[in-house]
């Protein structure tokens, strides 16, 4: 996976989905183009829109990062209110999935199918249908019908109301011509802000999308434009969120008292007896055996005998600023950052520091990648080893505590890399470079290896398979039904690893995208679905992998079950583990723990694999990762008891995260989510 959405595939999911682009009724029989730009400047995709005089719009849409991306083509007709008469969208998802998708609307009857869902819907006034696996015209239509309204309130069909507001406007230069741009923030639609870059005439269409960091989409010819509207946005975004810290973080000045916990062990995976844990200035200055004393503490939470632990974390994310809630809600206090753009992660990482950014603290990996058709571009992008020198000398300089190797790094100086790192201090962790297999990376001194799907590989490949590919998924899909774990070749290995002490970050519940079909709600929130908006419950029904038959989706449950299966038998053997995502912040980890248990962890053990394990793989453990005097009072409350049943994990009642507690009733709220338990609230005492 890696460089995924905010949460998977390197947005490009997402930049099908959610992205603003040109409003086709201001064109009038006219071609636009856009070009969608990674890396500070190579282009990775394009968006050619052409409208008809007929007033029908075509749109040719395709994006390609890291050996994947859709291929969309898109036809409709507008409403005189701006919205979709008729809407056809055909093509393929990130990850190989069909996507047919249809919509017409006559008089004040709507009906649409996709792939995943159909229905049928009276609506009476505008309203704009919200597809499902579109191109970015989608939401462009959508952009410029909010436009003709005078409440500046779109509804939505199937459900819905989309809001936007302007938030800052700058000047574009386009070779020899200055345009007027405005910044527009919408909302409605998925649980953060939409941010874009649209004209400021009398029918506003896109100008640029920007995805901080990462993908810039712009129109043709306006390309130098890129950096500086980059720049503003991230200052506009920057103040919204300083807003949202103010809003959902309570500082506590002084003492703070935790009356009456069942404090987790998390070095020994026990839940103990009742305490009072006592924190002052970001500390745990004691844990002692409860008792009624309150006396010098500025504030009491009364934990009323629920189950306080230590801060999760989250051990694969590629972290981006709307994160915080969502990880913070869910107890996660600390993640790690595996594969970013590094000044954009340098500048989050500062923002965190100054308290002007609601987050959990960010360990970062260093991404080194080599340069290929394939690439992804973020991080270094080495061709030799002198480069790859170059990249492991910044990273250390800059205080990271490991490197992360990707899929196009050059095998044949894999090893002289590694061993760099090592006397640079670094850990080295990865995915399997391409033609190499997980045996290989470790022989050659990895000291962790990302995803279960990079470990399954072992057993399928060989020196000409290209990894680099969707391959990597439907390899381990079509086989791992078939692979005997108790085979001699699945044996030794898990024995190496284990012998070696080799840590693997499996990200299980992110691969439930294989055998997800469409129409099925992704397991990753099956179970609180009813909890999360409208639209982003219908977009979680979408499936990823191309599944054409029933045939094939019982091979891939199976495949997956092995999955589980082999993370059972490694971690009962004696191989490390963490316990991390790479898909959508917070509610993965939850299933991601489940997961484990299902795996043959006992739910304690789980809880210790994302406290414990991931401050010691982090190289954070003295100062996080249990509930001890002099740790960092990064402290997780819980209404529940999940060393008995793990899905009591989700029910957050209270975190602290240094000196600030968030109450996630309220997170959610700001997000549009139901809440999982009621907040314990912080008492002022004096």
């Amino acid at each position: 996976m890696d460089m995924n959405t905010r949460t998977r595939a390197a947005l490009a999911g997402t930049l099908a989905l959610g992205l603003l682009a040109l409003a086709p009724q201001a064109l009038a029989a006219e071609t636009l183009r856009y070009v969608a730009l990674v890396d500070g400047g190579k282009q990775a995709g394009q968006q050619v829109v052409t409208r008809g005089d007929d007033g029908t719009t075509k749109v040719e849409f395709i994006f390609k990062d890291n050996g994947r991306g859709p291929e969309l083509k898109e036809e409709f007709t507008l409403a005189p209110d701006g919205t979709y008469r008729t809407y056809q969208v055909q093509g393929t998802s990130t990850f190989g999935a069909r996507i047919d998708e249809s919509f017409r609307r006559e008089g004040d009857e709507a009906q649409w199918k996709s792939t995943s869902d159909e229905g049928r819907q009276t609506v009476r006034g505008t309203a704009l249908y919200q597809p499902l696996g579109g191109s970015p015209a989608a939401f462009s239509v959508a952009f410029n019908a909010l436009s003709q309204r005078s409440d500046g309130k779109l509804p939505l069909i199937p459900s819905g109301t989309l809001t936007s507001r302007r938030v800052a406007q700058a000047q574009a230069q386009c070779g020899a011509q200055t345009r007027d741009v405005q910044l527009v923030a919408m909302t409605g639609v998925g649980l953060v802000p939409t941010f874009v870059w649209a004209t400021t005439d009398a029918n506003p269409r896109l100008f640029a999308y920007i995805y901080p960091g990462f993908l810039q989409l712009i129109e043709d010819g306006c390309q130098a434009a890129a950096a500086d509207l980059e720049t503003r946005q991230k200052q506009a975004e920057g103040d919204a969120l300083v807003d949202l810290a103010k809003r959902l973080g309570h500082p506590l000045a002084g003492t703070t008292l935790i009356r009456n916990a069942r404090v987790f062990d998390s070095e020994k995976a026990t839940l103990g007896a009742a305490s009072d844990v006592r924190v002052m200035d970001g500390k745990i200055v004691s844990v002692s055996p409860a008792s009624k004393d309150t006396s010098a503490a500025d504030h009491v939470i009364n934990a009323d005998a629920k189950v306080l632990l230590p801060g999760l974390f989250d051990m694969h994310t590629h972290v981006g600023r709307w994160d915080g809630g969502l990880n913070l809600a869910a107890g996660v206090t600390t993640v790690r950052d595996m594969g970013n753009d590094n000044a954009t992660l340098q500048q989050m990482m500062g923002e965190i520091a100054g308290g002007t950014l609601m987050s959990p603290d960010v360990v970062p990996a260093g991404f080194i990648e080599g340069e290929s058709k394939f690439s992804a571009r973020n991080g270094f992008v080495v061709k030799n080893l002198d480069d790859a020198k170059k990249a492991v000398d910044w990273y250390a300089q800059h205080k990271y505590p490991q490197i992360k190797i990707y899929n196009s790094f050059p095998k044949d100086i894999l090893k002289e890399t590694v061993a760099y790192a090592h006397a640079k201090g670094l850990r080295v962790s990865g995915h399997v470079p391409a033609f190499l297999r997980a045996q290989d990376v470790v022989d050659d001194g990895f000291d962790e290896i990302q995803h279960i799907n990079q470990l399954m590989l072992n057993f399928f490949v060989d020196e000409k398979t290209d990894t680099r590919t969707l391959a990597r998924f439907y390899l381990v899909a079509d086989r791992a039904d078939g692979l005997d774990l108790d085979s001699r070749p699945v044996q030794d290995f898990i024995h190496t690893l284990a012998e070696k002490q080799v840590v693997i970050d499996p990200t299980l519940a992110t691969f439930e995208f294989l055998h997800q079909r469409e129409g099925e709600m992704s397991p990753i929130v099956a179970d609180v679905a009813d909890h999360l908006p409208p639209d982003v419950q219908r977009g979680r029904r979408a499936a990823e992998m191309n599944i054409p038959d029933d045939a094939t989706a019982a091979k891939y449950n199976r495949s997956f079950a092995k999955l589980v299966d082999f993370v059972g038998r490694a971690y009962k053997a004696g191989v490390p583990m963490v316990a991390g995502t790479d898909e959508m912040v917070g509610f993965t980890l939850q299933r991601e723990l489940e997961l484990y248990v299902q795996a043959g962890l006992t739910p304690s053990q789980a809880l210790q694999v994302a406290t414990w394990n991931g401050a010691k793989y982090s190289r954070t453990l003295a100062e996080r990762g249990s509930v001890t005097p002099g740790k960092r009072s990064d402290l997780v409350l819980i209404d529940g008891d999940p060393t008995k049943d793990i899905a009591d994990i989700r029910k957050v009642a209270l975190v602290l995260k240094g000196d600030t507690a968030y109450y996630p009733e309220e997170i959610h709220e700001a997000l549009g989510i139901k809440p999982f338990a009621p907040a314990v609230r912080v008492l002022n005492s004096r």
